[in-house]
């Protein structure tokens, strides 16, 4: 099934809306016996994990190691053979059961009743929004903490299979994806291994070298492959301004 995708938030009045943290982790839905991609791929994940889900209830939600742990959750949940004690860091966070009844409200009061006691599992905390204010100061408090942002959802919605404007993501930095085409060589420290990652975006050449992890300057992704990357606006030639690589979209 396609997963829920939130839009951009732009000023949008969103009083009354329930407000989440929006978390750092890695997609996945729970079919009743898998753990799904956003691109319908399976995470090979412990069965003792799988165990303890519910066999009868899909489930949308993030694999979750802890805020700033983005990479460590990736390089654990990619494995196609599972290390426990990297399954063991993790949490799946529940944000939505997708074919239960009823609105919003009435879904996470089901989710809550269902997985209160269950080991792996949280149900993400959510909040009602009086105002702009209250949103930005939400979001500035996660950020000091290494939150991403705040998802916002619409009250008394359904879920889409769509990208739905129900659903919102406010992040103060803007986030996209760029096709890999191509590797800078490192000077210095970093003579040897990969310097920056070239990217193409919408026809824009530009470099990624900020965010590369040492692992990955040694072992970097594959041409062909799209980064994820965030950056602050454009030029006025349209390149993306202080570019930061976030991840390779491979784990899908």
């Amino acid at each position: 099934m396609k997963p829920m995708l939130a839009k951009p938030y732009e000023d949008q009045e969103v009083t009354g809306w329930f407000m989440s943290e929006k978390l750092d982790g890695v997609r996945a839905i729970w079919n009743g016996s898998a753990l799904i991609s956003r691109n319908g791929n399976e995470f090979k994940a412990p069965e003792w994990f799988l165990d303890s889900l519910p066999k009868d209830t899909f489930l949308d939600g993030e694999l979750f190691m802890g805020r700033s742990m983005f990479q460590k959750t990736v390089g654990a949940v990619r494995k196609q053979t599972p290390v426990d004690s990297e399954w063991k860091q993790i949490r799946y966070c529940v944000f939505d059961a997708p074919e239960a009844s009823g609105t919003f409200e009435q879904r996470m009061a089901f989710l809550n009743k269902t997985l209160s006691q269950n080991p792996i599992v949280s149900v993400v905390d959510h909040v009602v929004c009086t105002g702009v204010d209250h949103l930005h100061s939400l979001s500035e408090k996660l950020l000091a903490l290494g939150a991403e942002g705040v998802m916002l959802r619409r009250p008394g919605s359904t879920y889409e299979n769509k990208r739905s404007g129900s659903l919102l993501k406010f992040k103060p930095l803007e986030t996209d994806e760029a096709t890999i085409i191509g590797f800078q060589d490192g000077e210095g420290k970093h003579s040897g291994r990969v310097g920056a990652i070239v990217c193409d975006w919408k026809g824009i050449v530009f470099r990624l070298g900020t965010g590369l992890s040492d692992a990955l300057r040694e072992t970097p992704p594959r041409i062909g492959e799209l980064a994820t990357f965030a950056f602050q606006g454009l030029t006025d030639g349209g390149v993306p301004r202080f570019p930061v690589f976030i991840a390779a979209r491979n784990y899908e």
